[in-house]
């Protein structure tokens, strides 16, 4: 049930309480205000509504002050409770009391309705009126706690909210510092990259230098040793061929001191021996004619194996043959 619900009930209670009340008062001013005037002085008549009045209104203000101490929840002690059955007791005891008196107990029974009536409406009023009250705290204590559940819901997702977005705040700073990091960090090895390649560049540079360097320097040794080797080559060349020379030439000398030794010839010798016998005197600087005489050949020839190892610019030819 609703509060709307709730409130509606509490206000057919109000209205029948009060149509019940109101028809009570006006029903026991009808049968109270006879009875009154009949033990009431002629003179004073004109007084007998008042005691069914002032009953009456005790009766609204125990129901009036009871509804409202119900609906705040509160509870006023045993006084109230003995006005209230002491305004119901004096209403059933005033309306009732000219049938007894009577000895009519039909109109005991029928003037006994209406009291009867209020004070059980009365009871029951306030019974329902607490447990309306009871029910409205219960349900304003419900709708509090589903406020404040509400509104700490709303808080946590407030909090919530903000947690995340501080923690994307701060996920979005991590993540910023963390890209700095890296930029810096590649940035760094950018430059060590670069620094050790230009370390590398130079101590290969330094090493092509050095190389090229040992390099020349080598060849340098290489061809100063070839240039030395050539030079040892040659002047043993040069010193074999000397020997050589000397050699063959103490052998020329040798063998020109045999073949001249030999004399003249008897016989015209082999030409292959007259040829050797002609070096010999040609190199020992014969005339034509002696060395025809040692070979045995005819001057003719001599001159011209003469002319031979000549050189033909001296005029050899001629001169070997105005010396024959």
């Amino acid at each position: 049930m609703n509060g709307v619900q709730i409130r509606s009930a509490e206000r057919a209670l109000s209205a029948g309480t009060w149509l019940i009340v109101a028809g009570a008062m006006l029903y026991s001013i009808l049968t109270v205000t006879p009875l009154a005037a009949e033990h009431t002085p002629d003179e004073w008549d004109w007084t007998a509504p008042i005691l069914p009045l002032v009953v009456d209104a005790a009766v609204v203000i125990v129901v009036r002050l009871d509804a409202a101490l119900a609906r705040l929840g509160g509870n006023g002690g045993g006084w109230p409770v003995a006005l209230r059955w002491m305004t119901g007791c004096m209403t059933l005891a005033l309306n009732v009391a000219d049938s007894a008196l009577a000895k009519d107990l039909v109109g005991v029974a029928v003037h006994a309705v209406a009291p009867l009536l209020l004070i059980v409406t009365a009871e029951t009023g306030l019974a329902y009126r607490r447990a309306i009250a009871a029910a409205v705290t219960a349900l304003e204590d419900k709708q509090r706690a589903e406020r404040e559940a509400r509104e700490k819901a709303a808080a946590e997702r407030r909090e919530a909210a903000a947690q995340r977005a501080r923690e994307e705040r701060e996920h979005a700073a991590m993540l910023a510092r963390e890209q700095r990091e890296h930029e810096a960090r590649l940035t760094r090895e950018q430059a060590e990259r670069e620094e050790r390649a230009r370390r590398e560049e130079q101590e290969r540079a330094q090493a092509r230098e050095r190389a090229e360097r040992e390099e020349r320097e080598r060849a340098e040794r290489e061809r100063e040793r070839l240039r030395l080797e050539r030079e040892r080559r040659e002047r043993a060349e040069a010193e074999r061929r000397e020997q050589e020379r000397q050699e063959r030439a103490e052998r020329e000398r040798r063998e020109r001191a045999a073949l001249l030794a030999a004399g003249p010839a008897a016989d015209k010798l082999p030409e292959e021996r007259a040829r050797q016998m002609v070096r010999a005197a040609f190199e020992a600087g014969l005339p034509v004619r002696a060395a025809a005489e040692l070979c045995g050949w005819s001057v003719g020839w001599v001159s011209a194996r003469y002319a031979e190892h000549r050189d033909p610019g001296n005029g050899g030819a001629e001169l070997a043959i105005a010396s024959r």
